[in-house]
């Protein structure tokens, strides 16, 4: 495959002991510009302790793009606590110039109904339309998901008339059992936003896998990545890549490993 080395993104989790100027600074050193941030980092914010001038100053420096924030969680789950939460990560996005924030949907064995999660797209697109962010709704594939397809996911932002887009997410759609059935099928290309890549090669019960397990690509990848984006490619999609690996042995990675894994994810997708 001959992917262009500008639709390769590097999510923040990757770097979890880094600071941000120097998850910028690897970044730009690969000769890469996109990023993601994210609320969940060990400073619990976005920009860690910089001042959202700091930040557009490093993101300048740098010569980066912030693709997104990861993520509004849960957004299906509307209360007068998320929408103040929502509206706080917009203007996040929008004050440090990001293009898009994912939504993760509930999941903690809560049962929310595919009308509810329709209804808390439509109660949220004209916040994202008033900032300006593009609205990435993420199905997770976890057992305990509330929303766990991404059919379903792109069927329910037609019904609610959203200009939201989707993450796929290599693991998460490993981990639903049913996404084989309708995905090639039925899903739409140009309604993806962006996608998320990790490596798995644990070989446990696929429900018994969790964000520990997901580390960089390899030949011994359990996922199946590389053949998620080849059909992903062939099917006409010709977005953004995201690496987004989680497991804590990620804390232990230098620099120079963590530019070592980027380098060799890549070249097993450009092989």
């Amino acid at each position: 495959m001959a992917i262009e080395l500008t639709r390769f993104c590097i999510n923040r989790k990757i770097a979890p002991t880094l600071s941000l100027e120097a998850f910028f600074q690897l970044v730009h050193l690969l000769g890469l510009r996109k990023v993601e941030l994210r609320n969940d980092m060990p400073s619990g914010k976005v920009c860690d302790d910089l001042t959202y001038e700091e930040t557009r100053a490093l993101i300048a420096k740098y010569d980066i793009e912030v693709v997104t924030i990861n993520a509004l969680y849960p957004f299906n789950r509307v209360d007068d606590a998320l929408l103040t939460k929502t509206d706080a990560m917009l203007q996040d996005a929008q004050a440090i110039g990001a293009q898009a924030l994912v939504m993760c949907p509930l999941s903690e064995g809560v049962d929310i109904t595919p009308e509810k999660t329709l209804a808390a797209i439509a109660a949220q697109a004209p916040c994202f339309a008033q900032h300006g962010i593009q609205g990435l709704v993420e199905p997770l594939g976890f057992p305990v998901s509330s929303l766990r397809s991404a059919v379903q996911a792109q069927q329910l932002i037609r019904a609610a008339q959203a200009p939201f887009r989707l993450v796929i997410d290599t693991f998460h759609h490993h981990l639903y059992e049913n996404a084989e059935q309708k995905f090639p099928a039925e899903i739409d290309v140009e309604m993806i936003g962006l996608v998320h890549l990790s490596g798995v090669e644990d070989r446990r019960a696929t429900a018994k896998l969790i964000d520990e397990e997901r580390i960089m690509l390899s030949d011994r990848d359990v996922l199946n990545s590389v053949a998620q984006v080849k059909r992903l490619e062939m099917l006409g999609y010709r977005g953004v890549y995201s690496f987004e690996p989680f497991s804590s042995e990620l804390n232990s990675w230098t620099p120079a490993e963590i530019k070592r894994q980027i380098r060799h994810s890549i070249a097993l997708l450009q092989a």
